[in-house]
């Protein structure tokens, strides 16, 4: 009996003890799996790469992607030489409470050392769910100096070619350009050092403004340029509907083989609001409730337009043909149309408004306008027509008549003579 007592004694101390060191090891499981629902990623740094004896700007972005908050989520930067930060206070960066699926962003500037070499810099990102969990850490590297091509191939910015050439506000369109390596040998020397003449474009960056937004991702070159081989680079624009008219330069900045090899170039990207134009030739008039109206349409726009339509309405009226298709329509160039039209109330008198509506399209950019509306009267001629022909008939039937009696009467009297 005594024996039972000892040993359910003992099975409850272990049964306690067990449980107790549980709690703690709980604790760390839980550190563990809250930490990991957090995610850590550097989205970009500038200038790339950065610059030896110069601040370095590195975006990192921290995102919860578990079902549950993280509480109090935290970030900190760990350099390592020769990146230093801007001020040692400026590691921790505090985020308070990230929901679901909820990401932040935190802008860090760091310093290169002015002894530094070229090459690559590494850094630590440590991250934790609140203050209750232990940090996790993530490593990045930066490219820092000119890179270590040893190149002399020069890159040219040529064939630049916008489409739409001219936007309008609203439009839609890309810009595309040709960049090539102008060497014209596989080699060159300079101080009795032999280099080879490829080229190499690691990045094409354009950069729009408040207006003009860039929506394509930049070019990232991977291989290289040969003497004379080139690389074809298109970026899709938007532009915005309350822009004015004016030029407009876009920054393109190049990183070649090394700092020496990188290029800026400014595209310029021209806006025209200017369109089609629809003035009336004649009058518009219709005489007795119809006719047929006649208008000069006219391409204003700098750049040819296609798919140009003429629509025309005013109550109470009908226009044949409903639609007038124009087509194509190059640069200052005039058509003249015919439309027909026919009032419902072949008696009415009274004038009424004519809406102008043009469609047309400014490279894949639809566009519709209503332009200036213009006033169509009505005339009522009398058919004095059919009386006046009448009235022909009848005098040259009464001179006929008189002409043969006149006729008859010499001629009896002739006859009675001889």
């Amino acid at each position: 009996m005594e024996n039972n007592c000892k040993a359910l004694s003992f099975f409850m101390v272990s049964l306690m003890l067990f449980a107790v060191a549980g709690v703690p090891m709980s604790a760390d499981a839980a550190s563990s799996s809250s930490s990991s629902t957090l995610r850590v990623d550097v989205l970009e740094y500038e200038p790339y790469p950065a610059e030896i004896g110069a601040y370095v700007s590195i975006w990192v972005k921290v995102e919860n992607f578990a079902s549950g908050e993280a509480e109090d989520v935290s970030i900190m930067l760990e350099p390592e030489y020769p990146l230093s930060l801007d001020s040692p206070s400026n590691a921790l960066q505090n985020f308070g409470e990230l929901p679901p699926d909820r990401s932040a962003i935190h802008e860090y500037r760091l310093y290169v050392d002015e002894n530094a070499k070229s090459g690559t810099a590494d850094f630590d990102v440590l991250y934790r769910a609140s203050e209750d969990f232990g940090w996790q850490k993530e490593s990045f590297e930066i490219r820092v100096g000119s890179t270590t091509f040893d190149s002399r191939g020069t890159v040219e910015l040529e064939n630049l070619i916008a489409e739409p050439s001219v936007f309008i506000p609203g439009d839609e369109g890309s810009i595309s350009f040709t960049l090539t390596n102008t060497a014209q040998a596989s080699t060159i020397t300079i101080d009795d050092e032999v280099y080879d003449t490829y080229a190499r474009v690691q990045s094409a960056t354009l950069t729009g403004t408040d207006m003009i937004t860039i929506t394509s991702v930049p070019y990232e070159g991977k291989g290289v340029l040969g003497p004379g081989d080139s690389v074809q680079v298109s970026y899709n624009i938007e532009v915005s509907d309350a822009i004015e008219d004016g030029t407009y330069f876009l920054d393109l900045a190049m990183i070649g083989n090394s700092h020496s090899f990188n290029n800026n170039w400014m595209i310029p990207l021209v806006v025209d609001s200017s369109s089609v134009r629809v003035i009336p030739s004649k009058s518009l008039i219709l005489q007795n409730g119809e006719g047929t109206l006649e208008f000069d349409v006219a391409n204003i726009h700098p750049n040819a337009l296609s798919s140009v339509s003429v629509m025309l309405e005013a109550e109470g009226v009908d226009f044949f043909p409903k639609e007038y298709f124009v087509g194509s329509m190059d640069p200052d160039e005039l058509f003249t149309i015919e439309i027909d039209g026919k009032a419902e109330d072949l008696s009415t008198t009274d004038p009424v408004n004519v809406t102008v509506i043009v469609d047309y399209r400014n490279g894949l950019n639809q566009h519709e306008e209503v332009l200036e509306i213009q006033t169509l009267t009505f005339e009522h001629v009398q058919e004095e027509s059919n009386n006046a022909a009448l009235a022909v008939i009848l005098v040259i039937a009464i001179v006929g008549a008189v002409g043969f009696y006149l006729y008859r009467k010499k001629g009896f009297k002739g006859i009675m003579g001889r």
